[in-house]
């Protein structure tokens, strides 16, 4: 694969070019991910005459193969799901829990009050129990129309036959090798160095997943996997146990939902703070007339900016695990709290902001792929193993890079997102759904961390506010902010913007031209003309297949 963002032309193991656009348009379906692999499997699906769902869970599994880096089986994700035909709205939560064990002390910690070493994002005491199996069984089961072993094939027959490096996937198997040669164990193929252009194996996964096709959940979450994983976890000082594994179960959940401009936002409920804050961030930018100002322009980044930074305080004070603390969701929404944080901003200048007080109001959020079919049916998914190559352990000639996601857990004792038994640590991944007139509008959804909520904010407003296509959305320089108040920027943006910018009392922080801490969007839009537009992100590997 050849690719420098613009110039993109995928070519086959001959050499020849077999596309030369992330892009597509359909009429039947449409599926956007961040790997050609795993885009032409779910609409092969979609094809073959399945619908969106039975197409998210064959990506789902396909995508944890040719993109181990950044998903797979050992983590865990959201999504969100719109029914065409019963007009229905449902959300899954396969996130990743806490093992039963799991207190505050359990990592070393500092005189500062730090972690010592990197145990909270390495290696076993990193590791929450996965969901991902769960998650995408259960959609299955309840939404799809075809059986486990019909969507698992493929990704068992890529896993097998194999599938391409990319220059992407080469640099993270190389920047990452040492964390994975800290935890290494048999048959991780992922120790050994490779070539842009070669092909990686995985028969380890291959034989695991083909024991969940054939034994379904308990395949993964008992059993000889079960086993592997718990050994492996407990060899590098994790806490989890065959009990954590068995007792995992998948909540289904209303999507949170909200307004902008007319439009419906269908997204992510806690234990995501994303789609709640996506939500907050539009109902900020509701009260500026932001379609007059130029896209990028210095005072149209200004005001973005000053939102990311009031929501991000907001989310710092109150998010996390519903089970365990009181959050204020219907204040953090409201649309009088979103005209009263408005109000705080100054168009000359940027400012530093606490969080406020959405109490007042409260009567009145890794990889991403979107799919869509001819009948309404609309599936965003995000999942994670949190950080590139997960907490580094592979259990034993099983293939599954198991996910680090118990450092997005809070430091220290008493706060909202404090580690504890079974709870499930904060998350920004906003899979998210648009409506217009109670009819289909756009999928999308990105990697990312925090910055999820910035991304998929932009890209939206983007859509709505100055009419751009799905692929100019997603392709449009983006920026980013939070609670440090420093103003990542994409280095296309405008020297003269970004000096507007510094005058107003910015601090800036220049990323790459198309940088992926700045997301990977996989979107889907339905047109006037009753076509189904799709695009992928330049800043990762992705393509948009339609059919």
């Amino acid at each position: 694969m050849k690719d420098n963002y613009n110039n993109f032309q995928l070519t086959n193991e001959k050499g020849e070019i077999i596309r030369n656009n992330r892009g597509d348009i359909g009429i039947n379906g449409m599926v956007s991910t961040a790997k050609f692999e795993a885009s032409k499997i779910g609409i092969d699906i979609i094809k073959s005459g399945g619908n969106a769902i039975d197409a998210a869970v064959a990506v789902g599994f396909a995508i944890g193969v040719c993109e181990p880096n950044a998903s797979g089986i050992g983590g865990g994700g959201f999504m969100t799901i719109r029914l065409g035909e019963d007009k229905e709205n449902i959300f899954l939560d396969f996130r990743e829990i806490a093992p039963n064990g799991s207190v505050p002390s359990m990592w070393k910690m500092d005189d500062q009050g730090g972690v010592i070493g990197n145990e909270k994002s390495e290696g076993g005491k990193s590791i929450c129990v996965p969901g991902e199996v769960a998650g995408l069984i259960f959609a299955l089961e309840n939404y799809g129309t075809m059986n486990l072993e019909e969507v698992l094939a493929p990704a068992i027959h890529l896993a097998e036959q194999g599938f391409v490096v990319t220059d992407t996937l080469k640099r993270d198997i190389d920047e990452y090798k040492d964390k994975l040669l800290r935890f290494e164990e048999d048959g991780n193929v992922f120790l050994r160095d490779y070539e842009v252009g070669e092909k990686i194996i995985n028969r380890p996964l291959a034989n695991t997943l083909r024991k969940i096709a054939k034994e379904g959940k308990n395949g993964f979450y008992k059993g000889a996997i079960a086993d592997c994983i718990v050994e492996s976890v407990r060899k590098h000082s994790g806490i989890m146990t065959r009990e954590d594994l068995e007792n995992y179960r998948v909540n289904q959940l209303k999507p949170i939902r909200g307004s902008y401009r007319g439009y419906e936002i269908i997204s992510s409920p806690l234990p995501s703070s994303g789609g709640t804050h996506i939500i907050q961030i539009l109902n900020i930018l509701e009260n500026f007339d932001i379609s007059s100002y130029e896209v990028n322009s210095a005072e149209y980044l200004h005001i973005l900016s000053e939102i990311f930074k009031m929501c991000f305080a907001d989310r710092m004070k109150y998010m996390g695990d519903p089970n365990f603390c009181h959050v204020p969701i219907k204040g953090l929404i409201a649309k009088g709290y979103g005209k009263k944080l408005a109000g705080k901003i100054d168009i000359k200048k940027a400012n530093k902001y606490k969080f406020d007080n959405p109490f007042d109001f409260e009567s009145t959020d890794t990889t991403h792929y979107s799919i869509a079919d001819k009948d309404g049916n609309m599936v965003s998914v995000t999942k994670t193993i949190s950080a590139f190559f997960g907490s580094g352990v592979v259990p034993k000639n099983t293939g599954i890079v198991c996910n680090c996601q118990m450092r997005g857990f809070s430091i220290g004792e008493g706060k909202a997102n404090s580690v504890g038994p079974k709870k499930k640590p904060l998350s920004s991944m906003s899979p998210t759904i648009i409506l217009k007139d109670k009819k289909p509008f756009a999928v999308l959804g990105s990697p990312g961390g925090n910055r999820i909520i910035t991304t998929v904010s932009q890209v939206i407003s983007k859509l709505i506010d100055h009419n751009m296509n799905i692929e100019e959305a997603i392709n449009s320089p983006r920026i980013s902010n939070d609670i440090n108040g420093i103003m990542l920027y994409e280095s296309r943006i405008a020297k003269g913007t970004i000096e507007e910018l510094e005058n107003k009392g910015h601090i800036v922080n220049k990323l790459q031209k198309y940088d992926r801490k700045l997301g990977g969007v996989q979107g889907i839009k339905y047109t006037d003309e009753h076509l189904i537009e799709g695009a992928a992100d330049p800043r990762r590997d992705g393509v948009a297949i339609g059919y």
